[in-house]
């Protein structure tokens, strides 16, 4: 029987992360998994609604066993089968974020043999967590660039608290491993796009949200951007809402990169544009290949791409530096290296991959 992972779930910024990647990458390897003192440094510790169904859904995936997997839960253990494919089905139940589920579920899918299609009811557009958006537009372009085809469709939207978001994803040619390709130059960029959405609430806050990040964008870049306005149909829109969120991304020859805002509560219209323009622009300016968001979610796929690949980002948070070091206990072999940066600022850093 291979030896068990053993990880402590409070180390470096002690969130959901490590879970979620832990147990992605116990799947993979096919290694038995505990994880212990389970987002201990959070206000309200242990897993919550969207946790408990990413590890759930990673079980089911990998045909896999599970001991303590409950809400509040702190450790739990994780046998892993084979990866085969096939349907899945997640409800979170809550307004939780199908978009950190998809997170853990992502690179386990890219090992299935056979094609895997997983549809998920959650949140869509919620705080603290990249919007579908995010992985529609610019996440699966990334992917892509690593050999990864992820077909992502939006089906509803799900705004917190209510939640009730219909999100379905299909890898229909697993890959099975990862291209070592480097995020360090943009290219040419090819354009700048949005989409700005509005649901059970007047259509004019989807089109104040567009017409100010556009106005941004033309002011600091000097491009004008395409950014489509999605609106409610009364009568004909599921949607549970309320909610409204904007996302912009600009393209490149040899990356994407976004920036997003959702809307809130006495939040007007054109500061949430203003916002979702701002941040891409910050991450622009900074010269790095890959936003916030994605200097977090890259290095797994390279960890396990088998080759050398390196990395330029707009910021080294502590998502990141734990995402490394989670690597480097899991994988034997890994290695990273940090050549440029400290944590706020942009980085660069070395990965050098394992075969899987």
């Amino acid at each position: 029987m291979s030896r068990i992972i053993e990880i402590d779930g409070s180390m470096g910024e002690g969130g959901g992360q490590i879970l979620r990647t832990s147990v992605a990458l116990a799947a993979i390897l096919g290694r038995p998994l505990r994880i212990y003192n389970i987002r201990a440094k959070r206000r309200n510790p242990g897993l919550r609604p969207q946790h408990l169904n990413a590890v759930r859904a990673i079980a089911a995936l990998s045909q896999g066993r599970l001991e303590g997997d409950r809400v509040g839960s702190m450790e739990i253990v994780f046998w892993p089968g084979r990866i085969r494919g096939g349907s899945i089905e997640v409800d979170i139940g809550t307004a939780g974020s199908i978009s950190l589920v998809l997170q853990a579920m992502l690179p386990v899918m890219a090992y299935a043999e056979s094609p895997v299609r997983v549809r998920i009811r959650g949140g869509t557009d919620v705080p603290m967590s990249p919007p579908i958006d995010y992985v529609r537009e610019v996440l699966s372009r990334l992917l892509g660039r690593l050999g990864y085809r992820v077909d992502v469709r939006l089906h509803r939207r799900g705004h917190y608290p209510r939640g009730g978001g219909l999100v379905e994803v299909e890898v229909s040619d697993p890959p099975r491993g990862f291209k070592p390709v480097s995020f360090t130059r943009r290219g040419k960029m090819l354009g700048v796009y949005g989409r700005s959405h509005a649901v059970r609430l007047p259509m004019h806050v989807a089109q104040r949200q567009a017409r100010a990040a556009a106005s941004l964008i033309r002011r600091r870049l000097g491009v004008d951007p395409i950014i489509e306005v999605e609106g409610y149909r009364p009568g004909e829109d599921p949607h549970l809402g309320p909610g409204s969120g904007i996302v912009v991304w600009a393209l490149f020859e040899e990356t994407a990169m976004g920036g997003d805002s959702l809307g809130e509560r006495g939040k007007r219209a054109e500061v949430v544009g203003e916002e979702a323009a701002g941040r891409l622009i910050e991450d622009l300016e900074t010269g790095a290949a890959l936003d916030r968001h994605a200097s977090d979610m890259i290095p797994v796929y390279l960890a396990l791409s088998g080759g050398v690949a390196r990395v330029y980002g707009a910021r080294l948070t502590s998502h990141t530096k734990t995402v490394l070091d989670l690597l480097s206990i899991v994988l034997d072999g890994f290695q990273y290296r940090i050549l440029e940066g400290r944590e706020g600022k942009p980085f660069k850093v070395e990965i050098r991959g394992v075969p899987v």
